[in-house]
């Protein structure tokens, strides 16, 4: 069996896919089979569905063995292309979270969203026009749900703080978490020879810090061995990689709330502050973890990343004004 360049053997019949948003090494679908049977874990955008199929082709799946496509949240880089990809899975069903369920029926909410927020170039040249998915195909999922997959189990658990339409996919054969975005973000560039470097997203508009802290703690008492994070690519270490998330995730906290003590009415001048905070915060974070990266690559590689923070931080600290 000859695998598609853009697809990767990670074990435990366990596929990454890389979907191509972006860059490479950037944004990743998960393809798990068993007995024959498969789902789809997250789908990248509408351009990804090529790669999504050309994987099952590669390894003999005809797409009535999908059973499930499961976006870890709504977020367009997640589940852009899952309409899309139904269209192709006669049998597949869509399990969602019930936050999130009704905007993959009817998107134009969605797309307004992320349109405030990436623009109407990007919309148009990144995302295209993104395909609703029929009523009657969607499952909602809920805290604790079990579905069968071949002969394994999954288990879901609700994972909000980075959004609240947020759900975990637990597999206890490898031991392992579908995160999404939840447990932070891991780029390949910034491995070195203790492993891998991990941040939080903490993009627009429902980053919630404590309830991010929550989630990871909820994923930790499972005793992963390994994470699967939508970007980017299985990482191990996942103690190690959870006390590097904490203190971050406290770092970019403290530091957000004292610029908002500094400068309690000045929103633009926040977020502009915020975006240098982000960007030193991740960027010597990554250096003290050993990434091999310099600090002006390290930013480069970062640009989008420290944007989006920046800006979901400032909609975090606009909550905060508001709270009695």
């Amino acid at each position: 069996m000859t695998l598609p360049t853009h697809t990767t053997d990670l074990g435990h019949g366990i596929f990454a896919i890389d979907t191509g948003f972006e860059r490479e090494n950037f944004d990743a679908a998960y393809l798990i089979v068993d007995a024959g049977r498969a789902a789809f874990i997250d789908t990248g955008h509408n351009a990804a569905v090529p790669r999504l199929l050309e994987a099952l082709d590669a390894l003999g799946l005809p797409r009535e063995a999908v059973d499930w496509v499961i976006p870890t949240h709504v977020h367009l880089d997640h589940a852009g292309g899952a309409g899309l990809l139904m269209r192709h899975l006669p049998v597949a069903r869509a399990l969602i979270h019930p936050r999130g369920a009704r905007h993959l029926i009817d998107p134009a909410a969605l797309v307004e969203g992320a349109r405030a927020v990436y623009g109407d170039e990007v919309m148009r040249q990144t995302y295209g026009v993104i395909e609703p998915i029929e009523a009657e195909r969607v499952v909602d999922s809920h805290d604790g749900l079990r579905i069968q997959l071949g002969s394994r189990e999954l288990l879901l658990i609700d994972t909000p703080g980075h959004a609240r339409h947020h759900h975990g996919i637990w597999d206890e054969r490898s031991r392992g978490w579908f995160t999404g975005d939840t447990f932070g973000i891991s780029y390949r560039e910034f491995d070195s020879a203790d492993g891998a470097w991990i941040f939080p997203s903490t993009t627009p508009v429902q980053f919630e810090p404590e309830a991010l802290r929550t989630s990871v703690q909820r994923m930790m008492a499972m005793q992963p061995q390994c994470l699967y994070p939508t970007h980017f690519g299985r990482v191990d270490g996942v103690e190690r990689l959870a006390a590097q998330f904490l203190a971050t995730l406290d770092r970019l906290e403290a530091d957000g709330l004292a610029l908002l003590a500094r400068l309690p009415d000045d929103a633009p001048a926040r977020l502009a502050a915020l975006k240098e905070q982000v960007a030193a915060t991740l960027v010597a974070s990554a250096l003290a973890a050993g990434s091999p990266v310099s600090a002006e690559r390290a930013r480069e590689l970062l640009a989008l990343d420290i944007d989006l923070n920046a800006q979901g931080m400032a909609v975090w600290l606009s909550r905060v004004v508001r709270t009695p």
